[in-house]
This record gives structure tokens, sequence and C-alpha cells, in this order.
């Protein structure tokens, strides 16, 4: 099995997949946890810690602006490789400025500088998407997602947990900064080893083609709107366990915090990087739907773990059983779905189109919270693990719809396109961008509503509820057409 493990970092681009994938998840918990652990040690207030946490808006919104990095080419090394170069040396000095920053004291510029990091961030992750989309066969997606999820995991864990420890016991909180700093000149120096996507690939020649076209081509493609529902809904179960997972251990079953910090994070961890290498192995052997179809059942059921935990006495063994099987199947399915966003990808704008699509994938995981909550309150844990099972299933039978259009794109790297109800399909598409422009200025409002600098009242509510509505019904009769048309223009799909 150890051969095995080692066999997938064999492979061509593995060393640099692995040191990109550190230099993309290292700024993630510098932005997040290390950045309100150091605030909150400086005595800085709650309300200002939690305004921080908007910073980390920059990932989900990625997309905005992703289409000027598909239409533009820096002077110097390419396309991908230059703004990947770009927004690295951004972030060395971003992160390093940080550190000469105190947060009683420059609360404003460190504020400022944080958004900037978190923006640097957001669109090296942009370009490093693409850059591997572009890069890697058909054969070889499985296990680059793995070797990528390998190195941001441990990216997060070396810039959360040892980076609290370091600045606690030895470094002291500035330096520690310059040290994430020079962390990641790995990743530059991966980035001048790399070689550019050498295929010839037409890339958009204006900002109007490179924010549209990538749409149109998304859109007009068989079944598109069921791959949609499905990128939304695939990990939506292990999303729905995984929402309340420290607060159960701590209130639902009685453990010590110290305890689930340990085990959930640390063991956790571990589980998440040792099932996306073995769900890498596995895609070696497996196609992509047989891939996600499996991992997707085996993630749906490790959900019973914690079912398991909250109806049996409590013990630490069983808790770190119950965390290593659930993370170890996430993992795994996590390996599959990067795989299957590079599949969906065109080349010609894989930035723009992989940035749309792992942001809807964050729709569930964002906004699951508040129904988890509430169906805890309603039914209890040991109910809402048995759901979270159920929950898993939409995605699932979603999947073995889109079957034959996986297939075709996997072994073609092409897509069949659709020609049934093209009235429809555009008001679809028109309440999707609706419902996404009204969450935008969703997001504006809470901003602005946190500085002080304006209420909106019951607006943002408003704005909220009809946004997601909009969106949500956009998405529900797309895919209710695809389905109608599949069935009879496509029976084989």
């Amino acid at each position: 099995m150890s051969s095995q493990y080692l066999q997938i970092f064999t492979q061509r681009n593995a060393a640099l997949l692995l040191l990109l994938g550190f230099s993309s998840g290292l700024p993630l918990a510098l932005t997040s946890g290390t950045l309100q652990a150091w605030m909150a040690v400086e005595n800085v207030d709650i309300k200002t810690i939690g305004f921080f946490s908007l910073v980390g808006q920059a990932y989900v919104f990625k997309f905005l602006w992703s289409p000027l990095m598909d239409r533009y080419t820096p002077s110097f090394l390419g396309r991908r490789r230059g703004w990947l170069l770009l927004t690295q040396l951004l972030l060395i000095l971003g992160i390093a400025l940080m550190g000469f920053m105190q947060p009683s004291r420059d609360l404003t510029l460190l504020a400022a500088l944080a958004v900037v990091v978190a923006f640097c961030s957001a669109s090296q992750d942009i370009v490093f998407d693409a850059w591997k989309t572009d890069v890697l066969p058909p054969a070889e997606r499985g296990s680059g997602a793995a070797i990528s999820v390998l190195g941001y995991r441990l990216a997060m864990l070396v810039s959360g947990g040892l980076a609290l420890w370091l600045a606690d016991r030895f470094l002291g909180w500035q330096a520690i900064w310059w040290l994430m700093a020079a962390m990641m000149i790995p990743g530059v120096i991966a980035t001048l080893l790399a070689k550019e996507p050498t295929d010839i690939i037409a890339r958009p020649h204006t900002l109007e083609e490179a924010v549209v076209a990538p749409l149109r081509d998304f859109f007009n493609r068989n079944n598109a709107w069921l791959i949609l529902s499905l990128i939304v809904l695939y990990k939506l179960g292990d999303a729905f366990a995984a929402s309340l997972t420290t607060i159960f251990l701590i209130r639902g079953v009685g453990f010590d915090a110290g305890d689930v910090g340990l085990v959930n994070k640390t063991l956790g961890l571990l589980a998440t990087i040792i099932g996306a290498l073995y769900g890498g192995i596995l895609m070696q052997r497996l196609s992509l739907f047989r891939a996600l179809m499996l991992f997707g059942i085996l993630q749906a059921v490790s959900n019973l773990a914690y079912w398991a935990l909250s109806v049996t006495d409590k013990h630490l063994y069983s808790m770190a059983a119950a965390v290593f099987v659930e993370n170890i199947c996430g993992g795994m399915g996590t390996a599959a779905f990067v795989a299957l966003l590079m599949t969906l990808c065109n080349k010609s704008f894989s930035a723009t189109q992989f940035a749309l699509l792992s942001a809807l994938s964050a729709v569930g995981r964002v906004y699951v919270g508040p129904v988890a909550g509430w169906f805890v309150e309603a039914w209890g844990w040991p109910a809402f693990y048995a759901f979270s099972v159920v929950a898993g299933l939409p995605g699932l039978l979603l999947l073995a719809g889109c079957r034959k259009t996986l297939e075709h794109a996997q072994n073609g790297q092409t897509f069949l396109p659709r020609v049934r109800f093209r009235d429809g399909y555009r008001w679809a598409l028109r309440g999707l961008i609706v419902g996404s422009a009204m969450l935008a200025v969703w997001l504006l409002l809470l901003a602005l509503r946190s500085t002080g600098l304006a209420d909106a009242g019951t607006l943002i509510s408003a704005l909220f509820n009809t946004g997601l509505a909009f969106a949500l019904l956009g998405i529900v009769v797309g895919s209710l057409l695809d389905f109608i048309a599949m069935r009879k223009s496509y029976p084989q799909c």
C-alpha cells in the first residue's frame, strides 16, 4: 500500500502540483484563523474581529475577476505562469508587510493588507486551477487533484496550527508573518520551473468575450443545468454533517474542547490527506463517473459514524474512529470532485469556468449552517446525522442521470450541444443571473452595515431571501428542462 501512495508522486508535474498546492493553501488560514487569533491576543473587540471574517468572501466571489486572467496575458512567462508569479510576489510582499503591523495600533492598515492578501490568494487559486486543468491529461486529473489537495491541506496546517504554536512559544506574532512570507518562495520556484500549457488554445480576444463566452459555452451544453445542480448537491450531505461537527462533539457528546481540537483538527486533517491520496490512486483505475459514484456513496454513508457516536456512550476512541472514517471518505470525494471540475472546463477560458464552478460548489457549504442548526433544535443529533446521509442521495441521483454526458466529456474532451427549449433555458439563466446579482448587493450592504456606514434594515434580509429564491428557481427550471430534453432527444444520456 505504501508503494501505491509513493507511486502517485512519480508522475510528471507531481512535485510542482504539491508545491503550488502548498502555495495556494498557505494564505487562507493566515487571513482567517491566524489573523483572528492575533487580534484576540491583542485584545481587539469581538465585533471588529467578526468584521474581519468578511475578508474570506474574496474566495467566494473570485469568479468576478477571473475573466481578466483569461483575457489578458502578462508580458512574461505566459498567460498562466505569468499571473501565477505576479500573484505570488504580491502575496509575499503583503504577508511580510502584515508582520510590521500591530492590531492595537494599525487596525485600518492591517485590514487593508488582509484584503489585498485574500484578493491575491484567491487570484492565485484562479490561475493554479486553470494551469492544472490545462496541463493535466484526463488520466492524471484524479491523482493531480489528490496531490494538490495534499499540498493545500499541509499549508493550512502550517499556517494555522503550527503558526499559532510558533508565535506563542518561540517567534512572536510579527516574526511569524515573515516566516510565512518566506514559505511562499517554494511556490515561486515551482512557477518558474513549470511549463506553460503548450496546446494551441484559442483565448478570448476581448473582455466582453472573456465574460460572455464561458457562460455561453457552458450553458449551451447538453445537461448543463443538471451538471450545475450536481456540482451544488454532490457534497451537500458531507457539508451538512460537517457544519456542526465541533459543536456536536463538545455540546452534543460532551468531549473536552482540547480533545476535540486534537482529534477533529489534527486526525481529521490527516485522514483527509490520506483519503485524497487513496482516491487519486483508485481514480487511476476507475472512470470519472465510477469514482464519483463510489466516493459519493462512501462520503454519504460515512456520516453514520457520527450517528453511532450520538447514540452510544462517550469514548475518545469512538470519536477518533468517527472523525477518521468521515474525513477519509470526504477526502476521496474531494479528489474526484476536483477532477470533475477540471473535466467540465473548456481550456480556452478554464480560469473563468473553474472559478464559477468552484464558487457554486461552495453554495451548500456556506448556506447549510442555519438549516442545520434549526434541524438539530427540532429533531436532535441522531436524526440530524441520519438525515445527512439522505441529503447525499440527490447528488448521486443527478450523477446517475449524467453518466453518459460525463463519460463522453472525459473520453472525447468535448460536450454534446443542446437544441431544445431555447427560450426556457434563456429564462432559467436570467433567473440565475438576477439572483446572483441580488446576492452580491446583499453582501455589499452587509459589509456596509458591519462598518457602520449604512443600515439597510429589513432590506438586507429581503435581498438575501429573494436573491436565493431567484437563483434556486433558475437552477430548478433549467434542471427540469434538461431532464425533459434528455428523455426526448438524448435517451442514451
